[in-house]
Parts: structure tokens; sequence; C-alpha cells
């Protein structure tokens, strides 16, 4: 990450503590800094009373021995208590600035359909790792993180004075001139820590990038993973289950030639680690014990010192301590802002969709091209007016559901102005419909609410469309997407067309799959319930055109290859 990438990690992170739950959050964070501040005197003051301890052991003095002992039952106590309301306040806290991203991320994921332009344009890979994963990660460690190194800073202020004042004087002889070294230990431990940071980073730097690829090659195993679980059925009719799973390990072996990376990196950090923390376990005993031997301090001094020195060298060693989990929010705060990245692009100005106080929609000179700018079909002049049933035509692969898209906003690339009825609601139907996970009748309700419709209202839906012995199951749950054959699931699609009542209804080969007298009843029950419905329809098979009064026939623009006919 460069400093343009460190400013803008800065401003995720920022953003929660200045957003609408500022106060509650900032109130929380006081509580857990205050609980921190409070362990890390209850820390120094154990310091204290090992020193006392080991010297009353030394002087053998009971009844010193006996007030210790009551002395520290009631620290204990107090850090027992200390340690849980800080543990439970911090867990609150976490998740409440998870869920705020997450609400923020979903927002602008799924409004102005930036979802459906990011996965067209392949801009980003797996948002749904970085929603549920990434955004989890940085939650968490970076409270852990900005905790754990405040609380070392702290550490380092109380402990630091106490080595200072321990260290005593150290005398060094240069060039026949004396030269004094006030609290020598703790520029020793400085020093230390120094040279240890210096050299975990020159040794695990490259972790961050191969950490970054671990994630992402998870999330693409885990992903083929679910699309074999959701198209179950499709892979067991072509018998494809020796090319999944070619493909899945093919998949996996990414995982397993990255994590050869991982597992080099991650043993040179624990070696370094290792040998860092050994090697400092020495250095107040190799310099100190001739001290104590010779007199000049005690054993619960040394006991003190050893403690507190320990504590300044892990407080100094924060970087090299937490070097893994930091190079994992590198990791996480580059795929999130890669998210933003993504989220914030707009596709370039092409077929301008426009709102209007009056009916009827109206194209001018609408000509969808190719992303690369190619034309896709002749330009469109087209009115549909309130109550109209058009039929689009056209061969297969035409354009003529890219037109539906440009319709319904979703497809701007380009030319041409296309006016909607601010007032009027549209509702699409495409030929394979989307059904959320739940109920049936949380199926049935999409994209509504299912409060919005009495359980009357949808069981009488469900009958008008064919589906009334599916209504003793509406509120159970089920993998209804994998239950339903095509020919229900379009039939599902007319009983939510029945609840919404839409002004402008367009299909989408919404009839493939049901037989000719079905296709025709289902017509007529549109038009029966609805008659002052405006239709849009797409389709190929021969008869449809008895069910509209209107067609429009959707040409390819010069010089486009077509498919031949076989």
């Amino acid at each position: 990450m460069n400093k343009n990438s460190y400013r803008m990690a800065w401003r995720l992170i920022r953003a929660y503590w200045i957003s609408d739950d500022r106060w509650a959050a900032r109130s929380v964070l006081a509580l857990v800094i205050a609980l921190d501040l409070l362990l890390v005197y209850r820390a120094a003051r154990i310091t204290f009373w090992q020193k006392d301890f080991y010297d009353a052991l030394s002087t053998h003095d009971i009844q010193a021995f006996w007030r210790l002992l009551v002395e520290l039952a009631v620290i204990a106590l107090a850090g027992i208590a200390m340690n849980t309301t800080r543990g439970y306040t911090a867990q609150c806290l976490e998740m409440r600035w998870r869920s705020w991203m997450t609400d923020v991320f979903l927002r602008n994921w799924l409004g102005d359909a930036a979802y459906y332009r990011i996965e067209r344009a392949g801009l980003m890979d797996n948002a749904d790792q970085r929603i549920a994963d990434d955004l989890k990660w940085l939650a968490t460690n970076t409270l852990n993180l900005g905790l754990g190194l405040l609380r070392n800073i702290v550490n380092l202020a109380t402990f630091a004075v106490i080595v200072w004042g321990l260290s005593g004087v150290l005398t060094l002889t240069l060039a026949g001139s004396s030269v004094d070294i006030y609290g020598y230990m703790l520029w020793v431990g400085l020093v230390y820590a120094i040279a240890g940071s210096y050299a975990m980073e020159r040794i695990g730097g490259r972790l961050v990038a191969v950490d970054y690829r671990q994630q992402q090659a998870e999330a693409d195993f885990r992903f083929l993973l679910m699309r074999v679980r959701t198209q179950a059925e499709q892979i067991a009719f072509y018998a494809g289950e020796a090319t999944e799973r070619v493909r899945l390990l093919h998949r996996f072996a990414a995982i397993r030639a990255n994590w050869r990376l991982v597992m080099t990196y991650t043993k040179r950090i624990t070696m370094v680690e290792s040998l860092y923390t050994e090697a400092g376990a020495i250095i107040p005993y190799l310099l100190n014990g001739p001290r104590y031997f010779s007199g000049a301090i005690t054993l619960g001094d040394l006991i003190q010192f050893t403690q507190s020195f320990m504590r300044v060298r892990v407080s100094l060693s924060w970087f090299i301590y937490n070097y893994k989990e930091l190079a994992l929010l590198r990791s996480v705060c580059s795929r999130l802002l890669e998210f933003e990245q993504a989220l914030a692009v707009r596709g370039k100005a092409g077929i301008e969709v426009r709102a209007h106080a009056g009916r009827g929609i109206r194209l001018y000179s609408v000509q969808p091209q190719y992303p690369d700018g190619r034309p896709m079909t002749l330009p469109l002049d087209w009115e549909i007016k309130p109550a109209s049933r058009w039929l689009l035509r056209g061969p297969s692969g035409i354009g003529k559901s890219t037109v539906l898209r440009a319709l319904a906003g979703l497809w701007a690339e380009g030319t041409g102005v296309i006016e909607r009825p601010a007032a009027a609601k549209l509702m699409f139907t495409p030929q394979e419909s989307y059904l959320p996970s739940g109920t049936l009748r949380v199926c049935l309700c999409y994209p509504g609410d299912e409060a919005a419709f009495t359980y009357d209202a949808c069981k009488k839906a469900l009958e008008q469309v064919g589906l009334g012995h599916l209504a003793s199951d509406m509120d159970k749950d089920d993998n209804w997407s994998q239950r339903l054959s095509g020919g229900e699931l379009q039939r599902l699609a007319f009983g939510r067309v029945l609840l919404q009542q839409p002004d402008y209804l367009f299909l989408d080969e919404a009839t493939s799959a049901l037989d000719e007298d079905s296709e025709a009843w289902l017509y007529a029950l549109l038009f029966r319930k609805l008659p002052m419905l405006t239709l849009v329809s797409i389709g190929h098979r021969p008869g449809l055109e008895r069910y509209h009064t209107d067609s429009l026939t959707v040409c390819a623009a010069p010089g486009r290859a077509e498919s031949k006919k076989p």
C-alpha cells in the first residue's frame, strides 16, 4: 500500500467515528480505554507487589507474607471484573462498527443497481466475501490493534519510569573519558526493539500481497462450490460431476500453491518472533544478575525490574508481535478500497433515462451498443401508450432483452433518450425469475414485503395461477428455486404480477416453459384482473400475436455479424 492507499484506508476507518452513531461509539470506546488504563495500573501495581512479596520471602517476614496474599486476592478479583467488562464492551463496539459498515456497503452495493453493473463489467470479484468477511476483519482487527497500540503506549510510559529508576547508571570509558548513561536498560530495550522491527519488515514484507492472493483464491473456490450446490439438478442432468470435480480441484490447486508462500513467510516471521522473544527474556538477567549478586539490588528489585523490562520490551515490540495481523489488515483494506472504487465507477454517458409527469413510455433514437462501442441494433423510435400490448420481435440474440434492460435503466451503453412516467409502477419478469431464500410466501411477494400482503391474498394468487396445491406449504422454508419446475416458476412469476399490480409489465420469454393452453390461460388472467395493464412481451412462440395489439421488430445494426440459421 502506498501513501495514497494509507490515506484512503484511514478515510475508510474514520468514517464510522464521524457518523451519526459517533457519540454512542465514542462513549463505548472511552469506557474500553478507561478499563485498559485501569488494567495497566493493575499490572504496574503487581510489579510493586512482586517486589514486596519476594523481599518478604527473602527476609522470612510471615506477617508481610499473609498481608500481601490478601492484597493479591483483591488485585486478582479487580482484574477479573475489569477484564470481563472490557472484553464484553469491546465486543459490543465491534458489532456496532461492523453493523454500521455492513449497512453502508449494502446500501451502496444494492443502490442504483451497482451490484449488477459491477458483475456485468467484471469490475471486482467476490463482493459477498468483502461484505461478510472483510468488514468483520476491518472492525475486529482495527479495534484490537488500535486499542492494543494505545495500551502498549501507556504500558511503555508506565513501566519505562520503573525501568529507568531501577537501571541505575552505566559508566563507559571511551578514549580515556568516562560517559554516564542513565536508565541504560531502557535504551537497550529501545535499540533491541528497533532492530527486531526492521528485521521483521525485511523478512515478512511480502506477506501482505501473499495474503491478498490467498483470500482471493479461497473466495473463488468457495464461489464454485456454491455454484455446484445451487445448480445441482442441471449438473446432474448433464452428468457433469467429473468436469465439476476437475474445475474444483483446479481452483483448489491455486489455494495450495499460494499456501506454500503463506507457509514460507509465516515460518520466517515465526522464527524471527521466537528468536526475538527468547533472546529478550535473557537480557534483564544478563545485565542485572551481577548487580544482584554484588548486593546492589534486592531479590524483589530484580523480580520487579525483570517484569517491568519485559513489559517495556513487549510494548516496544508491538509491531513485531502484531505483524501478521497488520499484514492481514492491510490486505483487507486493499480489498475494501477496491470495493469502494468499483462502487464509484459509473458508466459512460449513453442512453439517458428520464422521468416525466405524463403517461406512456417514449424512446427517441435509442440504439443499444456493446461495451466496446459497436452498435447492437438499429435506432428505435417507439411510443408505448397506456393499456397497449406490444410484442417485441426479432431473431434470437438480436438485442431484444437488451432493449428491456435499457428500459429498466440497467443498460446505459448506447445513444438516445428514454422517457418513463414518474408515477407509474414498472415490473420486469425475466425467463427465469429469482427466488429469494425463505418461505414460499416470501418468494411470491418478492420484491415486496410479505407483510404487505395477507395470507388470503397470497393463497388466492397461487390458486389463480394454478399453484393452489402449494398453498398449504406457503409458510414453509424450502429451496423453492430447486423444488419448483420451470413451468411452476413461471406460474409463480405471474402470481407476483397479480399481487404487485404494476402499471407496466415487461415479459422476457416469461411463458417459454409453459404449454400453449397454460400460456393462453395466464395471458387471459392478466387481462381480466389488470384490464388497464400496459404489456410488452418478448417471445418466439407462434401464436403470441393474439395476446398483443401491436408489434415491433428489432433489427440488427448494419455490419453486425449475425448467427446463421441452420
